[in-house]
């Protein structure tokens, strides 16, 4: 099997932001060309997968300005410096929903676009929840809704889904559930 692989020549900083900066790298190439590489460097996030005890899934409903539309998507946050990511899904799900699960396993992670952004989001799986007190960040504006899992997936087959983590976080729930794993 051949080595794929890329080397780092140089970097620079381009844009520094609150929660991304902007690299322009050079890497060489295999053939020993050089090549620009733009990369969005992120602290990676997490993303739960709730269901509640009649089956529902629960996601929040929140405006996208990126998209400029409203998104349905599971609760989900960027990971907090040094910040271990199933502590932070747990943080997450209970700032954004008020839920607190009894029952909680990793399910992997996702590269969100791995040809630009270094971003990595940790799924989590949450079930058996208590409901707790909604604590949003500062100028967080969700709704939460709770929307049958079959549906759900339906939902997703028909396109109306169109947030990446939350169809990978469906798709390894689905695996999940279907091996009577959770």
């Amino acid at each position: 099997m051949m080595e794929l692989k890329e080397e780092m020549v140089s970097q620079q900083t381009v844009y520094e932001g609150y929660i991304v900066n902007v690299r322009m790298d050079k890497a060489r190439l295999m053939d020993g060309r050089i090549a620009n590489r733009e990369l969005v460097t992120h602290p990676g996030a997490v993303a739960v997968f709730a269901m509640d005890e009649e089956d529902n899934v629960i996601l929040v409903r929140q405006f996208r300005y990126a998209m400029g539309e409203v998104v349905l998507e599971l609760p989900a946050g960027k990971l907090e410096p040094g910040e271990d990511p199933a502590d932070s899904g747990l943080r997450e799900l209970a700032e954004e929903t008020g839920l607190i699960p009894k029952i909680y396993e990793p399910m992997g992670c996702i590269y969100s676009s791995p040809g630009i952004f270094e971003e990595k989001i940790h799924l989590f799986f949450a079930k058996d929840l208590v409901q707790g007190p909604v604590h949003p960040d500062d100028g967080e504006f969700v709704e939460v809704v709770r929307i049958p899992y079959a549906q759900l997936v339906d939902m997703a087959a028909r396109g109306e889904i169109k947030d990446s983590k939350t169809l990978a976080g469906i798709l390894k729930a689905t695996l999940l559930l279907n091996e009577q794993q959770i």
